[in-house]
C-alpha cells in the first residue's frame, strides 16, 4: 500500500496562487477552468491542489496544512530566494508572506508560509522525539519570547504577542542579555509590521541592528539575524 495525502486548499482566483507557487519552484501539473476552477502544483514529492471559489476571503480563512521536510533550512532559503526574485523583496506582512524560521517548543524547527489565498503552510523538521510542548523556560525574557511566539504563530494573536514583548522590554528591574534583547526587538518589529505600525517597526529594527553581539552570540542568534535582514529588505 502506498497511500498519500494531498491538501486541497481554497482561493478566490487561481492565477495569483499559481504564480506565487511558481516563484517557490513549484510546477503547475494540472489546470482546469471549467466547470469549476481547479489546479495542482508540485515541487518534488510535495503536491498541493487548489479550488477557486468567488466568495472566499483570504484575510479570514483558517485553511492550513503541515509540510514535514528533512531540510527545513534549505527549503526556507530556497523560498526566500524565489520570493526575492519574483517580488523584488521578501514579503513579511499581508498576503502573501514568509514567516521567520525558528525552533519551536513542540519539537519542530519550522516556518510559516501564507499564500495569496490566505492558506498557511507550516513547514517543519523534527528536532526531537517528543512533540509535546516543552514547559515554558524559567528566565523572564526567555519565557516572554516563548509565550509571544506561541500566540503569534499558533493562535495568530498578534496583539497579545505584542503586549507580552512590550512588557518584557519595558521592565526596569532587569534587562535581557544581548541575544534575548535582539530576539525581542526582532519579534517586536515583525509583529508591529504585521499590525500596520510602521513607525514602531522601524524603531525596533534600528534598535535591533545596534545590539552589540560577539561572534558566539551572532551564531546563537543566527535565525533572528536572518529575520532582521528580511524585515530590513
Amino acid at each position: 500500500m502506498a497511500e498519500r495525502t494531498i491538501p486541497i486548499l481554497p482561493c478566490r482566483t487561481l492565477r495569483p496562487v499559481l504564480d506565487f507557487y511558481a516563484a517557490l519552484g513549484f510546477e503547475v501539473t494540472f489546470l482546469q477552468k471549467s466547470p469549476n476552477p481547479y489546479a495542482a502544483v508540485a515541487r518534488g514529492s510535495l503536491e498541493l491542489q487548489f479550488f477557486g471559489v468567488g466568495h472566499h476571503d483570504p484575510a479570514t480563512t483558517m485553511s492550513t496544512c503541515y509540510v514535514v521536510t528533512d531540510d527545513v533550512d534549505g527549503l526556507h532559503a530556497a523560498f526566500r530566494a524565489g520570493l526575492k526574485e519574483a517580488y523584488g523583496r521578501i514579503p513579511t506582512r499581508g498576503l502573501p508572506r514568509l514567516g521567520a524560521l525558528r525552533d519551536t517548543s513542540f519539537g519542530m524547527r519550522q516556518f510559516l508560509l501564507t499564500d495569496p489565498g490566505g492558506n498557511c503552510l507550516r513547514v517543519g523538521q523534527r528536532i526531537r522525539e517528543d512533540l509535546h510542548h516543552a514547559p515554558a523556560p524559567g528566565g523572564t525574557f526567555a519565557r516572554a519570547l516563548h509565550h509571544a511566539a506561541l500566540l503569534a504563530d499558533s493562535k495568530e494573536d498578534l496583539a497579545g504577542a505584542a503586549r507580552i514583548v512590550e512588557r518584557a522590554l519595558g521592565r526596569d528591574d532587569e534587562r535581557p542579555a544581548p541575544v534575548e534583547l535582539l530576539r525581542l526587538l526582532v519579534l517586536r518589529a515583525d509583529l508591529a509590521r504585521r499590525l500596520g505600525d510602521e513607525d514602531l517597526a522601524a524603531a525596533a529594527l534600528a534598535e535591533a541592528g545596534a545590539v552589540p553581539l560577539t561572534g558566539e552570540e551572532r551564531a546563537e542568534a543566527a535565525d533572528e539575524l536572518v529575520r532582521l535582514a528580511e524585515l530590513l529588505d
